[in-house]
């Protein structure tokens, strides 16, 4: 007999971000409207939903308007009408160009959007839910799927009170099994599970690779004399060379408050690049210091985003489950959005479960085949085929030769150009050994507009239970300093926005040392891994970030 106890439901759904809980929101909605009983329940291995939530964030509504057409009235924190887009070609770093309204691709024109905070939209999408009794439990961190044959039962939640060694501490608490007949999965971008289910069912074997970014992310109080709320700043080049994809970007949202953020293509090539000090230097450039010169920063994480888009879709079922939202990878990267499809693909799921659980037939795959129809019949499918060539150009021509690709395919053809661009080699195999590229010569922090690594994940509230399993697992420990310090000068030194890896070297011995308890849950290390040799799973629930407002 399982010591775990267990706990039955209609629905399960792995994740309180946009996808889940517009899920969940979406069932009960049908319930009500059908007169029927439904239990759902979201688990969320966040300490409080919102928790792990970091997004830039510019909010088209379309879905938010589906969801709760009164949510204006019902004050959702979505206040901030996009004012004004400026975009910047940094040349240097002290000189830019503005691109022209004309010259910028149609789907970065943000007027009708808005900024928000997406972790406080999720914290409002969350008290809807509950008040129409969803059962949420923050906390609790899914850590493993429960199989019965080939179909998905439901997940199992991480035991607390384990110590590092494996024994049970005092404090010991086994997980629950949380069952149902349908389970949404919707962990947000390279889920831990998602990655599981993904193999076992084979469900890329018909698409491109994942590709991916960093993003990183700060919140500042700013000068109420320089900041105006609605204003979005996109910026391109500097500091990043013309074959390395990424960006910046500035929001200023509500209440003098900026949101200053920089997003770095994982498939970079020079295992020298450091993307957080990257982003440190971009804000030293006189078109964004301007804006936090005199300012506060408040809140620092960093997340990784989707961005291989149509192409590197999987199948989005299997026997008894779905995959929603960035956990399935619905991120528009044209538009630079992700929230808003991720909301609408956690509805259609929701739909397709609600009709198969009320269907005569009870199948597991009823759901499946219905929630791909309803996604390839939705806007999200064709905002999804219209910017399809995206990212593909980008890696294929450079960012200058890209952006001009982009802007023909999107503002004359319309994303309609009747050839589909792909990139089929995965980020971790991009990089180029440490010999061959140049070492990046980064400015010391000054501690106004820079910072160093340390006291920004202080403002990240991250917080682990320090004896407990380590989250960050070797698949060979030797790896490290037998093979990725030779051959790339170990890029994890580098790529983890949170200082969890270092190289220590004691009494002239160098080991590889994973400082676990920094981890904001970023997942850069389980992706951009050279030699594939890092799995990142859940560690015990409530543990890592606590972001306010992100």
């Amino acid at each position: 007999m399982s010591e775990h106890e267990s706990m039955e439901f209609d629905v399960v759904i792995v994740g309180a971000g946009p996808a889940g809980l517009s899920a969940a929101i979406r069932l009960m909605q049908q319930a009500e409207a059908a007169g029927k009983e439904l239990n759902v329940c979201v688990v969320e291995k966040g300490s409080e939903v919102g928790a792990h939530i970091l997004s830039g964030a510019i909010l088209q509504a379309t879905a938010l308007d589906e969801l709760f057409p009164d949510w204006q009235e019902q004050g959702a924190p979505v206040k901030s009408a996009v004012c004004g887009d400026d975009v910047w070609y940094l040349t240097s770093d002290s000189k830019a160009l503005k691109v022209p309204g004309l010259f910028i691709p149609a789907p970065m024109h943000n007027q009708g959007n808005y900024v928000v905070s997406l972790g406080e939209l999720c914290r409002w999408l969350g008290e809807q839910a509950e008040a129409m009794g969803v059962n949420i439990f923050p906390g609790f961190a899914a850590a493993e799927v429960i199989y019965e044959g080939e179909r998905v039962a439901g997940v199992r939640t991480g035991d607390m009170g384990v110590a590092a060694n494996g024994d049970r501490k005092d404090t010991f608490e086994a997980g629950y099994e949380l069952r149902a007949r349908y389970t949404i999965f919707s962990e947000g971008c390279r889920g831990s599970l998602g990655k599981e289910l993904i193999r076992r069912y084979n469900l890329r074997s018909d698409s491109d690779p994942q590709h991916y970014g960093i993003g990183l992310k700060e919140i500042w109080t700013v000068d109420p004399a320089v900041h105006r709320e609605g204003l979005v700043v996109h910026t391109a080049g500097w500091p990043l060379d013309n074959h390395t994809e990424g960006g910046g970007f500035l929001y200023h949202a509500t209440n003098n408050q900026v949101f200053a953020g920089y997003i770095v293509a994982l498939n970079y090539r020079n295992p020298h690049l450091n993307p957080f000090r990257e982003f440190q230097r971009w804000k030293q450039h006189p078109k964004i210091r301007r804006y936090l010169e005199g300012g506060e920063r408040v809140s620092y994480g960093a997340r990784v985003v989707n961005k291989g888009g149509l192409q590197s879709l999987p199948r989005l079922g299997f026997p008894g489950g779905l995959l929603a939202g960035c956990e399935a990878g619905f991120l528009n990267g044209a538009k630079i959005k992700g929230s808003h499809t991720a909301m609408k693909t956690g509805m259609l799921a929701a739909e397709s479960v609600f009709a198969a659980l009320h269907s005569d037939v009870q199948d597991a795959q009823d759901a499946t085949g219905d929630y791909e129809k309803r996604v390839k019949d939705s806007w999200v499918w064709q905002e999804l085929h219209q910017a399809r060539n995206f990212g593909p150009a980008q890696h294929k021509f450079g960012s200058l030769l890209g952006s001009v690709f982009i802007w023909l395919d999107q503002n004359i053809f319309r994303g309609q150009l009747p050839f589909t661009l792909h990139n089929t080699e995965p980020d971790y195999k991009s990089l180029l050994h440490a010999d061959e590229a140049p070492v990046i010569d980064y400015p010391a922090p000054d501690g106004k507009i820079s910072f160093d690594l340390l006291s920004s994940v202080f403002l990240s509230s991250t917080n682990h239970e320090e004896d407990q399993p380590v989250h960050l697992q070797l698949a060979d420990a030797s790896v490290p300093l037998e093979k990725n310090l030779p051959e790339y000068a170990e890029p994890a030194q580098r790529y983890c926005p949170a200082g969890v890896y270092e190289i220590v070297e004691e009494a002239g011995v160098k080991r590889f040392q994973i400082n676990a308890q920094n981890c904001v849950h970023c997942k850069t290390c389980d992706i951009k891994d050279p030699a594939q040799n890092i799995d990142w799973v859940v560690p015990e629930g409530g543990g890592g970030p606590n972001y306010p407002g992100m």
